[in-house]
């Protein structure tokens, strides 16, 4: 201290701690001439006392116009060192960056002043004491005081200049501090991140693309923000980065990948859109090193695909087709079961367009890794059967795809059949408004006859009888309506002379019991007529009630449409066609007369030719059957069954037990007839519970109690004639 107050003059240092910035700047240049000539002189001992005394006295003084002469000094003592000052800059650099958080403004402007007279002298030297300078241009760069900012920024493009003609700078040592700065939300600190970023990256030796994934994060949060130019400094390094990214030949994809995801799920749109635009070239430019990545990959994609902004959108639909035609494979690491995951997780999306591409997604999969997919069955086969009550029918038909190639396997078939019957079951909506929609697609998929004769099977054992009925109405009337079941149509025409017929006819007729119409209606199409004749005089008051003549409606509607134009020209024969007029006669006693279907089947029986017994003979058969009506035939051939020509009688049901089927069918119609009362008994006590036992209800006055009558057994009652099979 001595030797430097022996060197700067009293006066020098007085003014140089006064008020005037004029005087101070007087006394900057003698400072500078007095270290200028030690340096000359080789004295760095004095020029050591000199700063140490600056630093002490001035910089570090409770006195604001101490601390402003103190930073003039020092900036003075570097011009004056020349070439020399590298040597003291650690004890130069130090109190000045200091001074950058000073409490006054005019000390902090000042301190800027300094470094950059100091800067311009050492230019590289001082990169040494770069990230501390960083650091403090970071934060001047919000100061709220406008002169400050503006010699801040001065001083930011000298360093700048500066690094990027340096040798000595190191991106290793920087980047954890820009990495720390970049999550700061000041918009004047953003800028200024942006602006090094932008510089850095323009420098050839210096590789900013290699540390990409550590500032990534923060470019793309930039976005958003609520500054015009801010987002347009981010959206211009961001695309200058992703140019590189499309001409380098080594880029570590992965890390960036985990960015873009998160990033593509912002609620700001133009944030997603470019999140969105990366990825689809991560996914054309990536590779193999993308392939871990796929599932996080596509949990983004298929939520954009429905984006309210048509360009993300068109972008994410276009990254979807490209991700899907990459064939990769387990072994090279890719997961199956997260890609699954994904695609379930997006079932329950609100977007119809995403729920759609997921099952695309779970079918693609079914398709290429089979396999591996039936192992991770449980987790989504639940989610693939709600699908089936989705709002859209196009998903629906897309769910049924999913379905229809998961039960290829006859396990597999098995436990969709029974699983959808018991979402039907549990779910009547579903029934009624998707029921003809799934079960027409099932069959077009998975072949009509195996459908429905899985069907029937499980139906047969139904418990659920009320259930029963309905579920086999609903499939009857597919089958008689509709043009994907046609095939199945014409094997059931031909039950009495085809085998395979036969055996269809046998296994639908054990769960078409549940319902009577079910059986005549299939009766009917199966031209088994004197069967159905047999059913219809085998109902007794119980089966014919509102729901028994609603389906009865239908069937008459039914009959005049082009399905059963066969039957209605078979009527112009009624001689060989006794069983079928009987059969409708015996439907048309059971309507209503005032009704429209019993017009409608009165007026198509009225124009039936008059039919004369003629040549008719009524024979009793060696097989105990009661009074078969035998139709002779040129060449000595008989019609045994409506219809069914053959030489040999025995022969002529194709070996069908028609009195076991009907017996059958007896039995099932005395379950539901039980049902039926345990039901109405069940309803009448729990109307009854408030009401007294001595007070006998109105209804109870006119009602006889089945336990009181007699009631013949429920067989079928035949009249005079009629065959018995």
């Amino acid at each position: 201290m001595a030797d430097a107050l022996s060197v700067i003059p009293a006066s020098v240092l007085r003014n140089l701690a006064d008020k005037l910035y004029e005087k101070r700047k007087n006394a900057a240049l003698e400072v500078e001439g007095i270290v200028k000539q030690l340096t000359t002189a080789g004295d760095h001992d004095k020029i050591t006392a000199v700063i140490n005394l600056l630093t002490t006295e001035f910089t570090y003084s409770p006195q604001a116009n101490h601390r402003k002469g103190g930073l003039i000094g020092l900036a003075a003592a570097t011009v004056g060192l020349t070439s020399e000052a590298a040597q003291h800059l650690e004890q130069i650099v130090p109190p000045v960056l200091d001074s950058f958080s000073d409490q006054d403004s005019r000390v902090r402007y000042y301190a800027c002043e300094a470094l950059y007279n100091i800067a311009k002298v050492v230019r590289g030297d001082f990169i040494i004491f770069f990230n501390k300078i960083f650091d403090a241009l970071c934060k001047l760069s919000a100061d709220s005081d406008a002169n400050v900012q503006s010699a801040a920024h001065l001083l930011d493009r000298l360093v700048k200049d500066i690094v990027t003609e340096s040798d000595q700078f190191s991106i290793e040592e920087f980047i954890p501090l820009l990495r720390e700065r970049m999550n700061v939300l000041n918009p004047y600190v953003r800028q200024f991140l942006v602006g090094w970023i932008t510089v850095l990256d323009s420098v050839p030796d210096i590789d900013m693309l290699g540390f990409l994934p550590d500032f990534l994060d923060g470019l793309f949060n930039m976005l958003s923000d609520s500054s015009h130019e801010i987002r347009q400094q981010a959206d211009s390094a961001l695309s200058e980065f992703l140019q590189e990214i499309k001409n380098s030949p080594s880029v570590d994809y992965g890390r960036m990948a985990e960015i873009l995801v998160q990033r593509a799920a912002s609620p700001d749109e133009f944030t997603r859109l470019t999140a969105i635009t990366w990825i689809n070239e991560f996914v054309k430019l990536g590779g193999d090193q993308l392939v871990p990545y796929y599932a996080d990959i596509l949990g983004a994609i298929l939520p954009c695909i429905s984006d309210k902004e048509e360009k993300i959108r068109v972008v994410a639909r276009e990254t979807n087709e490209e991700l899907r035609a990459i064939k990769a494979d387990p072994a090279e690491g890719f997961d199956v079961g997260a890609i699954l995951s994904i695609a379930r997780r997006q079932l329950s999306s609100e977007w119809e367009a995403t729920r759609i591409e997921a099952l695309h997604w779970i079918s693609n999969l079914l398709n290429r890794h089979r396999a591996e997919v039936l192992t991770f069955l449980n987790d989504i086969f639940d989610t693939l059967l709600e699908a089936l009550s989705d709002p859209s029918d196009q998903v629906v038909l897309l769910v049924l795809e999913v379905h229809a190639c998961i039960a290829q396997d006859t396990q597999h078939f098995r436990q969709l059949v029974v699983f959808l019957v018991h979402n039907f079951r549990v779910d009547n909506s579903l029934l009624e408004k998707r029921g003809a929609l799934i079960i027409r697609r099932l069959c077009v998929l998975l072949d009509a006859e195996r459908v429905y004769r899985e069907l029937s099977t499980i139906l047969e054992g139904e418990s659920d009888l009320d259930f029963a009925s309905i579920m086999v109405q609903a499939l009857n009337l597919i089958l008689l309506t509709s043009s994907e079941l046609s095939e199945l149509r014409d094997l059931l025409k031909h039950s009495l002379v085809n085998p395979s017929g036969k055996d269809l006819f046998v296994s639908l007729y054990a769960s078409w019991c549940h319902s009577p119409m079910a059986i005549i209606s299939l009766c009917l199409l199966a031209q088994t007529y004197q069967h159905a004749s047999t059913v219809v005089q085998s109902l007794v008051e119980e089966d014919i009630n509102v729901k028994f003549l609603v389906q009865l409606d239908k069937l008459i509607r039914l009959l005049e449409t082009p399905i059963f134009a066969y039957l209605r020209l078979q009527l112009l024969e009624p001689g060989r066609h006794v069983w079928l007029l009987k059969a409708l006669y015996g439907l048309l006693m059971l309507l209503p007369q005032q009704s429209a279907a019993f017009k409608i089947l009165r007026t198509r029986l009225k124009t039936v030719p008059s039919y004369s017994f003629n040549g008719e003979q009524l024979r009793r058969t060696s097989s105990g059957n009661p009074y078969q009506i035998l139709h002779h035939m040129p060449g000595g051939s008989q019609i045994t069954e409506d219809g069914d020509i053959s030489q040999d009688s025995k022969n002529s049901h194709n070996g069908i037990n028609f009195a076991s089927r009907l017996q059958q069918f007896e039995q099932m119609q005395r379950q539901h007839r039980q049902h039926a009362k345990v039901q109405a008994q069940s309803h009448r006590n729990s109307t009854s519970s408030s009401t007294p036992k001595d007070v006998q209800r109105p209804e109870e006055l006119s009602r006889t109690s089945s336990s009181d009558v007699n009631r013949p057994p429920s067989r079928s009652r035949r009249a005079t004639g009629q065959l018995q099979l």
